[in-house]
């Protein structure tokens, strides 16, 4: 049972990596669609900044996850591995298709689904950080929308009698700054995702480990009030990884089908995005850089007009919103079924 619950911790940090590979493209397909960096340069550079989380953010949203989300006491690590598997599964499917999707909102739709299969209903804990999660994914690209649009719409103001050439060369060593603001953002409200879930498996395994001595010894966690610092050493690291190998095929559909982008455009999207995702965090609200940034990349297009948002594109990517929390949560509890069959606790 104890080699059983560390490769679920492994497994975590696997999906946290996914995570970071499939979300890359939200740090970098702005900035590679403008030209400021290569693909491999962008990804070096939003590794870096991902993981610098690790030494300022708060763990606000690892605290929500690990305890306020779902009943504790339905928790064991058939759940925990069950809502991982539901989660990678839809990252991958969502990765394959190109489709720009939240990693957040399947790893918390996979828990949930996860711990409806064990419990039911009565395994969700509705109250606040429900409310707030499942309002995030309307207001959060709306935020995003608001804040590119309106940054957009004040440089326009600021630089009217500035030719582009001139307004190119400002912004492009510009937007190196606002891709790290938003790299900084999203490995510090995803990674955090990852900790809390690790963390309510060990809380969940505390008995397995209460006489450990030795490497052991730092699985025992007796409450979620308080997060490891391997946990978080490894979860800011795996994160990073990911976004270092990169998720190609949505870096094209962000970077490029949703809108056009200059130097100018990317600053903006990406400082929008950075600020409504900092805001989420620092509340411990667990929301989706995917929908923030894409909200802001539409709205940076829609300030040329609105032709220029390929509105087809950015329906599809509302759909896969949509389905992702409902989707994670069925394979998840597929998932659970199959190895309470097999797993017993």
């Amino acid at each position: 049972m104890i080699a059983y619950v560390v490769a679920i911790v492994a497994i975590a940090f696997i999906f946290d990596f996914s995570n970071g590979f499939h979300d890359s493209a939200n740090s970098i397909a702005t900035i590679v669609g403008t030209r400021v960096l290569s693909p491999i340069a962008a990804v070096f550079w939003a590794a870096l900044f991902n993981f610098a989380a690790a030494f300022t953010g708060s763990l606000a949203v690892a605290k929500a996850i690990g305890g306020g989300m779902v009943d504790q006491s339905v928790v064991n690590p058939n759940v925990i591995l069950g809502g991982l598997i539901g989660a990678i599964a839809w990252n991958v499917i969502t990765w394959f298709f190109g489709i720009p999707s939240s990693s957040s909102h399947a790893l918390i739709g996979g828990y949930a689904g996860a711990a409806v299969a064990r419990a039911g209903l009565s395994a969700i804990t509705w109250g606040t950080k429900w409310v707030q999660t499942l309002t995030f994914i309307v207001v959060s690209p709306m935020l995003g929308l608001i804040a590119g649009y309106t940054l957009m719409v004040v440089v326009f103001w600021l630089f009217h009698r500035t030719s582009a050439a001139r307004v190119d060369r400002f912004f492009r060593p510009a937007q190196l700054l606002s891709s790290a603001l938003l790299s900084y953002s999203h490995g510090g409200n995803d990674a955090q995702k990852t900790m809390g879930i690790i963390v309510g498996l060990l809380v969940s395994a505390k008995s397995l480990f209460a006489t450990q001595t030795g490497f052991l010894h730092h699985f025992y966690i007796a409450d979620n009030s308080t997060i490891p610092h391997w946990v978080e050493i490894g979860a800011y690291s795996a994160i990073s990884l990911g976004t270092l190998f990169g998720g190609w095929r949505i870096v094209y559909t962000m970077g490029s089908r949703i809108t056009k982008l200059r130097p100018v455009g990317g600053f903006c999207a990406e400082t929008g995005g950075a600020a409504a995702i900092l805001v989420a965090t620092h509340f411990g609200i667990p929301v989706s850089t995917t929908h923030t940034i894409t909200g802001s990349i539409v709205g940076v297009g829609a300030t040329q007009r609105l032709s220029a948002v390929r509105w087809g594109v950015a329906g599809k990517i509302v759909w896969a919103w949509v389905l992702t929390i409902p989707a994670a949560a069925l394979m998840a509890g597929i998932s659970y079924f199959v190895l309470s069959r097999v797993v017993h606790f």
